[in-house]
């Protein structure tokens, strides 16, 4: 008798909800590592499929196995590869475990992978691109744990210079007066694992233009599952829903467990149709498949010129390659 095949692992998750792409991997317990390419950040990496290489800064939550267990790997793949040395952010409370931990992985090895890590305090933050910035913020879950901000600063001039002319501006730019003001655009807030706290309604998390968010548990007895292990449930994401300000909530770190339209019924059972509608399931292979194509119909790309969403195993994915670039300063 012949022996079954392995199973078929399915691809990454994939969202493209423009100007970026959201992809990756979320499966509770197993593995959480999700990227947005266009702001060259990858959050976690719990696993470390092909794409997430090119990620030049790689955001750490927290120190469990399925958000840390392939951090060594994307290291030392990405000098393999002559990719670069990775960028590796994390709260500072963990900084000293992450750099024994790469120090153990030296030592297994026998050869030296570069890497950089970069502690962050609560509300810390640095540039990743021009103008772009990650900033860090402490959650609760169990033991040292944080979120993250990607933010577009931007400059507007003050409304009392506004329709003066050039020359008289620059003439007070020579003069050291400050005709700008600067303000920050929260583009993607990204919650590792944690239960419901006041960072869930900061400004730069209430108002971001996309929200990925851990939802574990969705069963209506399992709330205090979902308190006992410092996670987020159903009913904490629908009361949320009601001050979330964003264009879209990404869930990930789903379980296994959990049937998708089971989850996403959930969730039309406790928000309004307009709520509901902002909320996506990164690892819904078949709905997200589905957007995708209609966004490639409404957009008139020929069927010939589609790229499907990325797998595992390398190669293009996503969209015809969509680039972010900051806004413009204004003058």
């Amino acid at each position: 008798m012949l022996p079954k095949p392995p199973p078929r692992e399915g691809g990454l998750g994939f969202l493209y909800l423009p100007p970026f792409r959201v992809q990756g991997t979320s499966v509770a317990g197993e593995a959480t590592c999700v990227q947005v390419p266009e702001l060259d950040v990858c959050f976690d990496a719990g696993s470390c499929p092909r794409p997430i290489l090119a990620a030049k800064y790689l955001a750490v939550s927290h120190g469990h196995m399925d958000h840390i267990g392939s951090l060594a790997y994307w290291c030392s793949q990405r000098r393999f590869q002559g990719m670069g040395t990775g960028k590796i952010v994390c709260d500072k409370r963990i900084e000293p475990a992450v750099h024994n931990m790469m120090k153990g992985f030296i030592e297994l090895e026998r050869q030296e992978t570069e890497y950089e890590v970069i502690g962050l305090e609560h509300d810390q933050q640095i540039e990743i691109k021009n103008n772009i910035l990650l900033r860090c913020f402490h959650t609760e879950h169990a033991g040292p744990s944080v979120g993250y901000a990607v933010l577009e600063r931007r400059t507007k001039l003050k409304d009392e210079f506004q329709g003066m002319p050039q020359e008289k501006l620059k003439e007070l730019k020579d003069r050291d007066i400050e005709i700008t003001r600067s303000f920050e655009i929260p583009l993607v807030a990204y919650i590792g694992d944690t239960m419901p706290g006041p960072h869930l309604v900061r400004t730069d998390v209430r108002t971001a233009q996309i929200v990925i968010s851990e939802c574990t548990f969705f069963e209506g007895d399992h709330q205090d599952r979902a308190k006992i292990g410092q996670h987020m449930h159903v009913a904490d994401v629908a009361e949320w829903l009601r001050v979330l300000e964003c264009n879209h909530l990404v869930l990930i770190h789903v379980s296994r467990r959990t049937n998708l339209l089971v989850a996403r019924q959930e969730i039309e059972k406790r928000v309004p149709p307009e709520k509901a509608a902002k909320v996506h399931f990164l690892m819904d292979h078949r709905a997200n498949k589905f957007r995708y194509e209609k966004q490639c119909i409404d957009a008139g790309v020929p069927i010939e010129t589609r790229r499907p969403p990325p797998r595992s195993g390398g190669g293009h994915s996503g969209p015809p390659r969509p680039s972010y670039r900051p806004g413009p300063p204004r003058a």
